[in-house]
């Protein structure tokens, strides 16, 4: 089957997790006459739950998948064995993130200018991430952990290394441990900057995606470490997929589509090697993280997400899945620097709780707090910060001095 003819101006497509735009398509059909008022095709509701159950998966694993759960009291490996041998697979959460934003940041770049797309990933990111930092100061200077030195953590040159979200590269510890996940997803968003400075075109979008399959390639395998700081050799497999899954929901499928997502998928796969070693390395015992379970469990989430884009379950309207993936963000960024010394203290001071009792309790704590964060902290900040910067993308032009 032939790819589709593509027009050369691109449409705006709402932010975030929106379902396909028949009537604005780029491809072939012709558009429909839109409802009165319908203000714009409906939010793929159950991707947002997705990006939620992405965030519990990784949760899992540093709470009960990790080699050392002390948090937990006496003896945790024997209340809950089963339980941690499926949490360790729980770092698999990480690529699911990774599939998942393929398909929604191309879906929120299409249509906008370079300066457009930074306006909307600024002021999505940083209110969140800077109150979290902000939270993690406050509990490091009055509560630290054994293992945390408040006079290093809190040097200044960290707080501000890490309020930029990229310390490690300004060679910087993380105050927070998972951040490193948004630098690749930075590195992913300047890779797309790259295409709007053109315009998003189906045929742009699919050639970016054989160049940056063909790239990773190469410098996976000869090891080049400059180019792999901008192609992500480790996870281009995974944005590519979410990408394609996103052409395919917008303009049909076809078999150059598939053709491509086999191919990313290939790779994908192949490199997911890295990981597994990765997590045998850290684990203290040997055989612990197969391969092809890893790889089953991904797969099993890509098919999930082809049932919620381009399956039955694109057709789910339920408002609490939205809800739930408005609480990811906030919740990934808590549960380990907050969510875990929380922890800590409960097992220490109301240990009649139990284990489950204090993982209950922990995991509800750091969502409720996620959802304060949502309602009070990104909502407001991101509004003002959205509107301050896209006044910055056209300030007015002042007279000039007379001399």
């Amino acid at each position: 089957m032939t790819a589709p003819h593509v027009s050369e101006r691109p449409v705006a497509v709402d932010e975030h997790t929106r379902g396909r735009a028949s009537g604005t398509s780029d491809g072939p059909r012709r558009p429909r006459p839109e409802r009165a008022g319908k203000a714009g095709p409906p939010r793929l509701a159950v991707v947002d739950g997705l990006r939620l159950v992405a965030a519990l998966t990784v949760a899992a694993f540093h709470f009960l998948g990790t080699p050392k759960l002390g948090t937990w009291g006496e003896s945790p490996k024997v209340f809950a064995y089963l339980v941690h041998r499926a949490a360790m697979y729980g770092w698999l959460g990480v690529e699911m993130f990774f599939l998942i934003s393929g398909f929604v940041i191309c879906m929120s770049a299409w249509g906008r200018t370079p300066g457009e797309f930074a306006v909307s990933r600024i002021s999505r990111l940083f209110p969140a991430y800077w109150f979290v930092m902000l939270l993690i100061v406050v509990r490091v200077a009055l509560i630290p952990l054994q293992s945390e030195d408040p006079r290093v953590m809190l040097h200044p040159r960290e707080l501000v290394a890490n309020l930029t979200m990229f310390p490690l590269p300004l060679k910087a510890d993380l105050l927070n441990g998972v951040a490193w996940t948004l630098d690749v997803e930075a590195r992913f968003y300047l890779l797309m900057v790259l295409v709007l400075r053109f315009g998003a075109t189906y045929e742009r979008m699919l050639g970016f995606c054989t160049v940056w399959l063909v790239a990773a390639f190469v410098t996976h395998s000869q090891k080049i470490a400059l180019l792999d700081q901008f192609v992500l050799s480790t996870y281009a497999g995974l944005f590519v997929a979410g990408i394609v899954l996103y052409l395919m929901c917008r303009f049909g499928q076809n078999l150059m589509l598939w053709t491509m997502m086999g191919l990313a998928w290939a790779y994908q796969l192949s490199v997911l090697q890295i990981r597994v070693d990765w997590h045998l390395a850290t684990s203290g015992t040997r055989n612990t993280v197969s391969w092809t379970l890893s790889a089953l469990l991904l797969t099993a989430f890509l098919g999930v997400l082809m049932l919620a884009t381009l399956g039955p379950l694109r057709h789910v309207r339920h408002r609490w899945l939205v809800t739930a993936g408005a609480l990811t963000y906030p919740f990934y960024l808590l549960h380990v620097s907050i969510g875990i010394p929380f922890a800590k203290g409960l097992t220490h001071h109301v240990p009649a709780l139990g284990h489950w009792g204090t993982l209950a309790i922990t995991t509800a704590s750091v969502m409720l707090l996620s959802y304060a964060i949502h309602r009070w902290v990104e909502r407001p900040m991101g509004r003002l910060m959205r509107r301050g910067l896209r006044r910055g993308l056209r300030p007015a032009e002042k007279p000039a001095f007379v001399h």
